[in-house]
């Protein structure tokens, strides 16, 4: 039993309440939810990445075996379509034209896994089987992938009412401005790359479980989330028109989002539409396949950039041209992701002018939208990649270059050229400290041992800087319950990363308790009338402090219901072990007795909330060394060292396990990870055997450590960590392979992922030179 002392307070390393459950089998993910009488849907897709249809027949699927519904486009005219909540301001001042993904498909399709038939039967394998039976005529047109080439005059067009495939045209900045510092700059440097396209692969593909109460005209959903509320608010607004009250959505276990399960899809309403058609519950299970081809991909930028600067190596203005695909149809916050990443586009440096535009373009792949980091990692790996290609150039040590251009500290808070404000940051602090943790001094002498060896070593590194947990709020509803336990009810969404922990801990540090008698409620949309959900590192630095203020609350109302009942003064009262004592005395009532003795039940609750006005910005230094042998391409990660700021840390192995994996979805997408589709739009890369996932013996072991400044704009100093690993991490091993790969043979890029046959083929096609 784990008794509520100071060492299971904020800063505890806690170990995480969830996991006896989990490691037990005892989980209760989307899939584990049954009913009786339920039948099962299936989802027809397009294998087709453009074409135009006509079924010309559903009589022998609906006939068939075990069928009970057959549902196209045109059986549901009134439902509405998957909302883009972010459409784009333009450079000429007008919101983009959005064109969003139908439930089904009327006629044309734009990429392979759209929808065009949801079957309903007795099993997923007879649904399957049904959709083989319909009839369909299909037209492939020629389809566009390729963002260039998509942008071209003689380009099919994905939306031809458009007359264009661009999407939307963001601009920042200072043009004129800028243009003027790169035209008497001393050196300018320029790169060019692409960012890669990545499928998120959460642990836990989708599933839904959906119920129609035909008495009371409701709906419930059952489905692994990011935030109930926000899917039962978008399928009452925009699907259903109906209010949202009549829309109940429940999360349970949820294994992993990432930023692309905070979406409504379409399998959901079609569930919740079958299951009122037919009057019994439908359940919907995804396979890996279709998340490849159905759920949002991540990334996927073109990307030039050049730096002005001056004699010495000063920064003087940034000019940044980025096409952003947005795949087939503008998703739910797929707009926003390159535009919300522009807003970092400066990272640490002090660069006042800078001037960016931004093209979003449609092409007949799937959509884009947030994936771990939503736009910050895109930024970091430009400028992180720009200033390493800059030192290089100019002949400066990478540290050095940056050592001249940080905002210093005495500049905080500090407005950047894009309009965020930063308010701490000691960046040179973090980065010194990680050059002497990875023994960078040393380096040289290590390299000239693995070229003795035959193996080539770079060190890269990379200092980062993101927003996340961004202005706003996240209520917390407090309660003391009859049998002494406590239940927080809270509007964030569990996916792994171990809230019940670190809220239990705001708790105890307010109100001394067991952690077991500390019930986190989550995932409920009858709970709670709201929630933000979770998503850009906001669950503990907003969802946290509200808890906190929450606990002091109810802790100062439990206080005084016990001096009435103890006779003493409030003050004298101390919550301690599950029980209200008087100091210094053998005096105490138990929290169920005090719950029993409160004349106003409502002194039992509490709620707190404490809003946020800017966001927070986490930030640190990661630095990688590689060894590669260039007979075969192979490449070791040797060490990874990190030196990170995060504020204050509310539970530091909770705030491990989110750095760690963090930094390894940063290594999957610069070593392994990438989407491919041929010229006609057809996923090359649609499951395991081709796309290659991080696994344990591509790692390093991690060294970690915090510098932490608190934050000045969150009420306890926190700044969010869930996404810092996977920004620090991807430049500082891509800049750790250019490094060695330019040492030994001149080579200064190379496209990502940095697979061992891309890595030998620009080794052989330099030794021709």
């Amino acid at each position: 039993m784990n008794i509520a002392t100071p060492k299971f307070g904020v800063g505890a390393s806690a170990l995480r309440k969830e996991d006896d459950a989990l490691i037990q089998g005892k989980g209760r993910f989307s899939d584990d939810s049954h009913r009786d009488g339920v039948v099962y849907g299936h989802l027809l897709r397009s294998p087709h990445a453009a074409a135009t249809f006509k079924i010309n027949s559903l009589e022998d699927a609906r006939q068939a075996k075990g069928v009970h519904l057959v549902l196209t486009a045109k059986d549901i005219p009134d439902l509405g379509t998957l909302h883009c909540f972010t459409p784009v301001q333009q450079v000429d001042g007008s919101t983009c034209e959005v064109r969003e993904a139908p439930l089904l498909c009327d006629g044309e399709v734009r990429h392979v896994g759209d929808g065009v038939a949801f079957i309903v039967a007795d099993s997923t394998e007879l649904a399957q089987d049904a959709a083989e039976l319909i009839d369909i005529e299909w037209d492939a047109t020629e389809a566009i992938v390729d963002m260039e080439a998509a942008l071209g005059a003689d380009a099919p067009l994905i939306w031809p009412d458009l007359g264009t495939n661009r999407a939307f045209l963001f601009g920042q900045g200072d043009k004129d401005a800028t243009d003027a510092a790169f035209a008497k700059a001393s050196h300018i440097t320029e790169i060019s790359f692409v960012n890669n396209r990545l499928v998120s692969n959460y642990m836990e593909p989708r599933a839904a479980l959906a119920e129609w109460d035909a008495q009371n005209g409701q709906f419930t959903l059952t489905t692994g989330s990011q935030g109930v509320h926000h899917i039962r608010n978008t399928l009452a607004e925009h699907i259903f028109s109906m209010p949202k009250e009549k829309i109940r959505v429940i999360s349970g276990d949820t294994g992993g989002g990432f930023g692309t399960r905070f979406h409504n899809y379409r399998e959901y309403p079609l569930s919740l539409e079958a299951a009122r058609r037919l009057n019994r519950p439908v359940k919907w299970v995804s396979d890996r396949s279709e998340h490849f081809v159905a759920d949002a991909h991540g990334r996927d930028n073109l990307v030039t950039a050049s730096m002005a600067m001056d004699k010495d190596g000063r920064f003087e203005a940034l000019r940044i041209d980025i096409k952003a695909n947005m795949g087939s149809y503008l998703s739910g916050f797929g707009p926003m992701v390159p535009t919300l990443g522009a807003m970092m586009a400066t990272g640490v440096y002090d660069i006042q002018l800078h001037d960016l535009s931004i093209t979003g373009v449609y092409t007949n792949t799937t959509s884009i939208d947030a994936y771990r980091g939503a736009g910050r990692p895109e930024a970091a790996l430009l400028i992180e990649r720009l200033v390493d290609a800059c030192a290089r150039e100019i002949g400066m040590d990478p540290a050095e270059l940056r050592r001249r251009n940080f905002i210093k500290p005495e500049q905080f808070p500090y407005r950047t050229a894009s309009g965020r404000l930063y308010d701490v940051g000691e960046f040179e602090g973090h980065m010194d400290e990680a050059l002497v943790k990875a023994d960078t001094a040393g380096f040289a002498a290590r390299a000239e041992e693995a070229r003795q060896r035959g193996k080539i070593r770079g060190q890269g590194m990379s200092v980062y800087v993101e927003a996340c947990a961004f202005a706003g709020s996240e209520p917390a509803f407090l309660q003391l319950n009859e049998d002494g336990t406590l239940t927080l009810f809270i509007g964030t969404q569990t996916n792994g990363q171990g809230h019940a922990t670190a809220y239990s801990q705001f708790i105890a540090d307010r109100i001394g308790i067991d952690f077991d008698k500390i019930i986190v409620r989550q995932g409920d949309t009858n709970e709670l009338a709201a929630g933000g959900g979770t998503g850009g590192s906001r669950s503990i630095p907003l969802g946290g402090v509200s808890v906190d203020k929450a606990g002091d609350i109810l802790a100062t109302q439990m206080k005084q219901i016990a001096s009435s009942e103890l006779e003493a003064a409030v003050g004298d009262i101390e919550l301690v072990a599950g029980e209200a004592r008087v100091v210094g005395t053998d005096r105490a009532l138990s929290y169920a007795d005090l719950a029993a003795a409160a004349v106003d039940k409502e002194q039992l609750k509490a709620v707190g909330e404490i809003k946020q006005d800017e966001a927070t910005y986490p930030n640190g230094t990661h630095i990688c060394e590689v060894e590669i042998d260039p007979e075969t391409g192979h490449l070791d990660i040797i060490a990874y060292t990190m030196v990170d700021d995060f504020g204050v840390v509310v539970n530091p192995v909770l705030l491990l396990g989110q750095v760690h994996g963090g930094v390894v979805q940063g290594i999957g997408q610069c070593l392994l990870e990438g989407v491919s589709y041929d010229e006609d739009g057809q996923l090359l890369t649609a499951s395991f055997m081709d796309y290659a996932m991080p696994r344990a013996d591509n790692m390093p072991s991690f060294d970690f450590q915090t510098r932490n400044v608190p934050s000045t704009t969150n009420a306890m100093g926190i700044k969010g960590a869930g996404e810092a690993g996977t920004i620090g991490a991807c430049p500082a091993i891509l800049n750790a392979i250019i490094d060695a790969l330019d040492r030994a043979y001149g080579i200064r890029e190379i496209a990502m992922p940095t697979t061992p046959q891309r890595i030998w083929s620009s080794i052989q096609e330099a030794a021709k030179n």
